[in-house]
């Protein structure tokens, strides 16, 4: 007598219920995307109400409670600020804060990029002697050389002169140790002696393997040397003699200025000198987040 077994058809075998740890991580990332839509709201708020501000009048600025939906006046309020801000009008101060922020950042990237590689692949004497006088002016406040870079750019001939804001900052201690950090993991020694082996003399190097690979941290210190020269405004309030040839932070803080204060006027300039900066992050976050990402990679 043959004995048989049946064998379960698995054609019809009931699905798998997901496990307690898949949901565990559904619910975790729904949690995650409300707190991150939370605290992007949380941020967006201040330029709302910004634009609420800059579109009403003065005395609903400061009624109680105060409004959430923008006004009419935004258009009266933007062209008030263009014609008077400064003594001589907001597309002067939107010039000049765009030259010295452009000039700086440019500047600033540059050499910190070559002073970073300088520090972080090269031997020379006296490499961690000068380093570490570099970092020590870190620790030295930006007030206390005021008066020292008054009477130097006097004796220069730069006051009110846009050069006197760019000449101070054209490298900063903070962006050659960020390059410098960056580089000394980002760039294989390896690589340079490939590139000197095939015969690259020291700029090529430069130009073409030291540049690319700091691109990202480039991103990165373009971007905070940018937003930091653009509303620097204790050193070009002293040294371009107040509205004679503002930048837009000096500008607008002519703007508060008079028998009363005029809130709406005022939030009219900060939109628009807050405009540009919006326009950065909009044409450069990708590259700037990447930069950013890569550094934490590395790291």
């Amino acid at each position: 007598m043959t004995t048989t077994t049946s064998v379960p058809d698995r054609r019809h075998r009931a699905p798998a219920r997901p496990s307690a740890r898949a949901g565990g991580r559904h619910r975790a990332g729904r949690l995650a995307h409300i707190v991150l839509g939370l605290a992007a709201v949380a941020s967006l708020f201040p330029l709302y109400w910004t634009l609420v501000a800059a579109s009403t009048d003065s005395h609903a600025v400061v009624s109680s409670p105060p409004p959430m939906l923008p006004g009419g006046n935004l258009f009266e309020n933007l062209t008030y600020v263009w014609r008077n801000a400064g003594g001589r009008g907001m597309g002067v101060a939107l010039l000049n804060s765009t030259l010295v922020a452009g000039a700086v950042t440019v500047s600033t990237v540059t050499f910190s990029v070559l002073a970073g590689f300088a520090f972080a692949k090269l031997r020379f004497r006296g490499k961690k002697v000068m380093l570490g006088l570099v970092l020590s002016t870190l620790a030295v406040p930006a007030q206390l050389s005021v008066v020292p870079l008054f009477i130097l750019t006097k004796n220069l001939g730069l006051g009110n002169h846009l050069g006197a804001l760019i000449l101070p900052v054209l490298v900063t201690a903070f962006g050659v140790f960020f390059m410098r950090q960056f580089l000394s993991q980002a760039l294989p020694t390896e690589l340079l002696e490939a590139a000197r082996v095939d015969g690259a003399n020291s700029l090529r190097v430069i130009l073409h393997v030291v540049f690319p690979v700091a691109r990202p941290a480039m991103a990165v210190l373009g971007m905070l040397t940018f937003v930091q020269s653009w509303n620097d405004f204790l050193w070009p309030i002293i040294v371009m003699n107040g509205a004679t040839n503002p930048t837009v932070q000096v500008a607008l803080a002519g703007l508060g200025t008079g028998w009363s204060t005029d809130w709406s006027v005022i939030t009219a300039g900060a939109l628009m000198g807050t405009l540009p900066l919006l326009l950065v992050f909009v044409l450069f976050g990708r590259h700037i987040v990447g930069g950013i990402t890569q550094g934490a990679l590395k790291g």
